[in-house]
């Protein structure tokens, strides 16, 4: 596990960095309105995405299944200026009516690193259309599960374990005796595993959005993440035309997906 896994003050500050100076602006230039939207952070964690949106002078609310979390963000912007158009909620999406709870829908919904992890991808996309206003847009941040951290090793104790480059890919029972053979505890393989069954790939995303009538606007790939620049301090480099071209195998080389989607008008 690195280091800025367990510094929650330093990922707070990543999160934030990426999003003001890769998300905001990567909406900008495709014709995304940012400036005083409402918008609503899916998996918000510690809300450091949601900081950079804050600036825009956006009303936002970040939704995290995690009580510490959430307790978390609470106390880094417990002194933050504008913390009195920062909703946090601590609850699933799935029990939230969105016209009951809020006093309108959405214009901007935001999903980093957040898609792979949930369960059942279709019913997803379905009910997320109830929290989005007609012409709002949705951006989705995500790792495809075949790039060579596509399993979130990285989170595994075992310093060899985590930087090792597609073992997430190797059968099921192979992969968990490996991390078994590395000292990773139950919760730890329980976690990775979980990924190998929501993990997602490039065109899967492409026809879930599709079949829950869905446009994809915009879509970007990177072969090395942005988030990376102030991880690991690597140069960020988007993904070459020719293997962004390259339906599946561009999984395999490509570390990260820039999406926005919005409401299909047919």
């Amino acid at each position: 596990m690195f280091e800025f896994h367990k510094d929650k003050a330093r990922y707070f500050d990543i999160q934030y960095k990426t999003s003001k100076y890769h998300i905001i602006p990567f909406l900008k230039e495709n014709g995304v309105k940012v400036q005083g939207q409402h918008v609503l952070e899916i998996g918000c964690a510690e809300a450091g995405v949601l900081k950079g949106f804050l600036e825009e002078d956006c009303q936002c609310v970040g939704i995290e299944l995690s009580a510490s979390r959430v307790k978390l963000a609470k106390e880094f912007y417990r002194d933050h200026s504008d913390a009195t158009r920062l909703t946090l909620i601590s609850e699933n999406i799935y029990d939230i009516n969105p016209t009951e709870r809020f006093d309108s829908l959405f214009d901007i919904i935001i999903l980093k690193d957040v898609i792979e992890h949930i369960h059942d991808h279709p019913r997803f996309f379905s009910e997320i259309h109830s929290f989005l206003k007609p012409d709002g847009i949705i951006f989705f941040g995500f790792p495809p599960w075949q790039m060579p951290f596509g399993g979130h090793q990285q989170i595994a104790q075992s310093k060899f374990l985590s930087k090792w480059i597609y073992v997430h890919l190797l059968p099921r029972f192979v992969y968990r005796s490996i991390m078994t053979l590395f000292g990773e505890s139950e919760t730890t393989q329980q976690e990775l595993l979980e990924i190998a069954e929501t993990g997602l790939s490039i065109e899967q995303f492409e026809k879930y959005s599709q079949q829950a009538r869905f446009e994809i606007k915009k879509r970007k790939l990177w072969i090395t993440n942005p988030i990376y620049h102030y991880k690991f301090g690597v140069k960020i480099r988007s993904q070459l035309p020719l293997i962004r071209s390259l339906p599946y195998f561009r999984n395999f080389l490509t570390s990260c997906a820039y999406f926005i989607i919005g409401k299909s008008k047919a």
